[in-house]
């Protein structure tokens, strides 16, 4: 009777683990409304992300496990770039892009909490953020400036503070795209960068704006594609838009130097811009700019233009 026991609680145990075993894998592929025309993801509670669209501003947000998801903010006369949520908070920080601002919402309600003005519409191209635990940081790609917005102990939000970016990260050249992926040190002493003219990684102090560019072996990256940004321990994910790739590389305990250790192609890339991470994945926002960039650039990609978030393997 204690062996049938045992072998009727093994087999329980087995029949428990089933459904684990036969779950469906994450999708390669998510659809995003067809001409949503994306920029910016992030990941946030559990499987749930956000992508942002440069058309209007609305906010998707979708499951990366299951591939469902709907349009949860909507709004107009905005743009949505570079994002990241704070879980502890509730808020999604947005990089408004082309119109100077940005944009702090609940991910509770969909509720605007802040519209901050950074730059000046039609000069000024906010692109991504960078939190730390007091603090979001945003690149200022058509100037040599990160704007700093203090996030108070309460969750309420500061007025913001523009400070000047000295050394390699502050070559800014009119016409070019400077400051783009921004991404924090554990103890937000120290923001990486990435500059998409030059092709370069550099940090920059939190406090005083100095910049240092990395120093990179092994490769370099494709100067004019570095986009989005992403950071796990000490190795830095950098989108190459139109080289349509991701670099990986390892960097030093201080981020001064790093190694090109590989570059990741996929036949599924369309011109990535952004990227979160996921637990061992990378989920991608194909933005599709070979088609066309959006307003004030170009025309946008063509009306019934699909779009979709990629999810691949990290190692």
């Amino acid at each position: 009777m204690r062996r049938l026991a045992a072998v009727a609680a093994a087999l329980t145990v087995s029949l428990l683990a089933v459904p684990t075993a036969w779950a469906a894998p994450f999708p390669g592929s998510i659809p995003l409304p067809v001409d949503f025309q994306p920029e910016g993801i992030t990941v946030g509670t559990g499987s749930t992300f956000y992508v942002g669209s440069l058309w209007d501003g609305d906010i998707f947000r979708g499951s990366l496990r299951s591939g469902e998801g709907q349009v949860f903010i909507d709004v107009s006369g905005r743009q949505a770039l570079g994002m990241k949520v704070d879980e502890g908070r509730h808020l999604l920080f947005v990089a408004g892009g082309f119109t100077g601002h940005a944009y702090v919402y609940s991910t509770r309600t969909g509720a605007t909490v802040a519209d901050l003005t950074l730059g000046t519409p039609g000069a000024s191209l906010v692109n991504d953020v960078a939190l730390t635990r007091d603090a979001a940081y945003f690149t200022e790609t058509f100037a040599p400036v990160i704007y700093k917005v203090p996030i108070n102990a309460d969750g309420t939000i500061g007025p913001p503070e523009p400070i000047t970016v000295t050394g390699p990260a502050g070559v800014s050249v009119p016409g070019t795209f400077g400051l783009n992926g921004i991404v924090a040190s554990p103890d937000g002493s120290k923001l990486l960068v990435n500059h998409s003219d030059l092709g370069i990684l550099a940090t920059i102090d939190a406090d005083t704006g100095e910049s240092r560019q990395v120093d990179i072996t092994g490769g370099a990256l494709v100067p004019g594609t570095p986009d989005g940004l992403v950071l796990a321990g000490h190795t830095a994910w950098v989108l190459e838009n139109f080289a349509n790739s991701v670099a990986e590389v390892r960097l030093s305990p201080d981020f001064s130097t790093g190694q090109l250790v590989q570059t990741i192609t996929d036949p599924a890339f369309r011109v990535p811009t952004t990227a979160a991470i996921h637990g061992s994945r990378l989920a991608l926002v194909n933005g599709r700019f070979d088609l066309g960039f959006p307003p004030p650039l170009g025309p946008g990609a063509p009306p019934g233009t699909d779009f979709d978030v990629v999810q691949i393997r990290m190692h």
